[in-house]
């Protein structure tokens, strides 16, 4: 079977799946991962999107129980070295400062996996209807006025209410941070 497997380089349908799952658990890692190599958009999604060919013509040599985000972003830092080196984009920026950048991406990652998992945790300790007004905002991407007219306040007051909702958000994540570092 494995035999097979090797010749033909696909994932069976079980390893598909768990492409799938594993790519989109960590898409968004991966995406901003490259752009902050990459400047140029276009430049960045046709490297992306080589990123997952790649990755899913070689998901059969990845182990399943390690760490999919490194197996992804080393595939990515070795598709922007080949996109440049095609596109004759040297002259930007040289392999040594991208491999610099690069590795002080993934060294501060663990840090904002745990600022991201405080600021969950914050949210949900907000008042039902603080987290109503942020999920209009920053998940229904909800104009200033629109949420006003919504919850019958100004748009001044929405502004305000939403410094305070930040502000109450900045300080409990910097105590959750600080809880779990001690």
């Amino acid at each position: 079977m494995s035999e097979i497997k090797q010749q033909n380089a696909q994932p069976d349908s079980d390893e598909g799946e768990d492409f799938l799952r594993l790519l989109n658990e960590h898409e968004r890692k991966i995406t901003l991962y490259v752009l902050n190599l990459i400047r140029d958009r276009g430049d960045a999604e046709d490297i992306l999107q080589e990123t997952r060919l790649v990755m899913w013509r070689h998901f059969h040599k990845f182990e399943l129980g390690t760490n999919f985000l490194a197996w992804a972003r080393k595939i990515a830092f070795h598709q922007i070295l080949t996109y440049r080196r095609k596109h004759k984009k040297r002259a930007e920026l040289s392999e040594a400062f991208l491999e610099s950048v690069a590795w002080e991406i993934s060294k501060n990652e663990h840090s904002y996996d745990r600022r991201t998992e405080a600021l969950k945790s914050c949210v949900l300790k907000l008042s039902r209807p603080h987290r109503q007004i942020l999920l209009m905002r920053y998940t229904r991407d909800m104009d200033v006025d629109e949420i006003g007219q919504e919850v019958g306040r100004s748009e001044g007051a929405v502004y305000r209410l939403l410094s305070r909702i930040r502000m109450m958000l900045q300080d409990c994540v910097t105590k959750e941070i600080e809880k779990v570092e001690v």
